[in-house]
């Protein structure tokens, strides 16, 4: 089994990967997905919409945690690694399985959150590459994005799905839409600006108000 082992790698005592708290938030993030997924399965959409917010704000602090902590550079890369996979479980999977199960697994709803999905695992594979690049260059944090960051999903379905809820929107086709603007922003070559501290605040402030608009607009008992 030894012989199997990298050049330089030694055997980890205890169990494998990470559980410090740089990795907390992470993984309580796919947990509150999977969770969602369990919801949508079930059709109670709107505990799936208050999920897919909840692994949002982890996602959006858990860079901010992890470095406060001194790391080795396999933590960081396990890091960038850990953070990818749980956003595809979280931003990628879940999201097209809601739209598809809301639509009523219609064939349209199937293809295009087929290619939602693997538009997401291409942004975020993409992504790992240059971010490992990056950090071996520079300590300096990251202050732009390339592409449309896969966490946007969690701000904008619940804002749709209320708007829905409300009538705003008269068709289902508006989730389809909104997979397909959103899953071409995420391979699409442009850069947004990183939010500081004050934008953060503004999305959890924005996060909070939708999930209020699921308790009030679709009942105190949806969720």
């Amino acid at each position: 089994m030894h012989s199997a082992l990298f050049k330089g790698e030694t055997m980890k005592k205890g169990l494998l990967g990470y559980y410090n708290y740089t990795v907390v938030l992470t993984y309580l993030g796919m947990l509150s997905a999977f969770v969602g997924i369990l919801m949508v399965i079930n059709k109670d959409f709107a505990a799936a919409i208050v999920c897919l917010m909840v692994a949002g704000v982890c996602d959006m602090f858990d860079g901010m945690v992890a470095a406060t902590k001194e790391r080795d550079e396999r933590e960081k890369r396990f890091g960038i690694q850990i953070d990818s996979l749980s956003d595809l479980i979280s931003f990628g999977v879940f999201p097209a399985l809601f739209v598809y199960t809301f639509l009523e697994y219609t064939t349209a709803a199937g293809f295009i959150a087929s290619f939602y999905v693997l538009a997401a695992l291409i942004r975020l594979a993409y992504f790992n590459v240059l971010e490992e690049e990056r950090q071996q260059k520079t300590t300096e944090r990251r202050k732009v994005y390339l592409g449309l960051p896969v966490t946007t999903i969690a701000l904008m379905l619940p804002a749709v799905h209320i708007a829905f809820d409300c009538d705003v929107f008269k068709n289902k086709m508006v989730y389809l839409v909104l997979l397909t603007f959103v899953m071409v922003g995420f391979v699409s070559p442009f850069e947004i600006k990183k939010p500081n501290a004050l934008g953060k605040i503004g999305m959890v402030i924005l996060g909070i108000l939708e999930v209020l608009g699921v308790l009030f607009l679709m009942g105190w008992d949806s969720v």
